[in-house]
């Protein structure tokens, strides 16, 4: 073989490395791309899986949150009944069958409503709580302090751990 022939395969071979090192750089920079769009799309599908996540356990909070509360709009519009029912039990005589049988029927009521997880607001006597209680009025009562709950307008209830209907009261000074 001679010299020229010697050196025109060498540049071939040479030609060839060049072609081969061009081509390697070329699917380096394909792998890098194909890397970084893996990457991204994992984060796109851990974030839609994130969000996903926290959309089911809101609904079901919310879900969980309107059945506990679900009786509210019924136990509101049952109230003014049932202070109608006290104001005709109060001060009666009980052994009148028609306040027994009045009796009997606000009793139901409330063991239905109590049932639910309807129940009234202990507040006589109690420190005035703005939060549960409405006052209407302040009265100075010898031998009470300042801030009491010394008589109960209308009751007022709670429907589990959430207000229902705040108790009007009147306070001493």
């Amino acid at each position: 073989m001679s010299k020229k022939e010697k050196e025109k395969i060498e540049e071939q071979v040479e030609a060839k490395v060049e072609a081969k090192a061009e081509e390697d750089v070329d699917l380096l920079a394909e792998v890098e791309k194909l890397n970084s769009e893996l990457a991204a799309a994992k984060n796109a599908y851990y974030k839609a899986y994130a969000d996903a996540d926290n959309l089911k356990k809101r609904l079901q909070a919310e879900a969980d949150n309107a059945n506990k509360y679900r009786i509210q709009s019924f136990a509101l519009n049952i109230l003014p009944a049932i202070d109608s029912l006290e104001r005709a039990l109060d001060g009666k005589d009980e052994n009148d069958p028609f306040v027994k049988g009045v009796k009997l029927t606000y009793d139901q009521i409330q063991n239905a409503l109590s049932q639910e997880g309807v129940s009234p607001i202990e507040c006589l006597d109690q420190p005035f709580d703005a939060n549960y209680h409405h006052a209407l009025m302040t009265e100075k009562v010898e031998g009470k302090e300042a801030g009491i709950v010394i008589e109960v307008l209308q009751k007022g209830y709670m429907l589990k751990d959430r207000l229902l209907r705040a108790a009007l009261v009147k306070v001493s000074e």
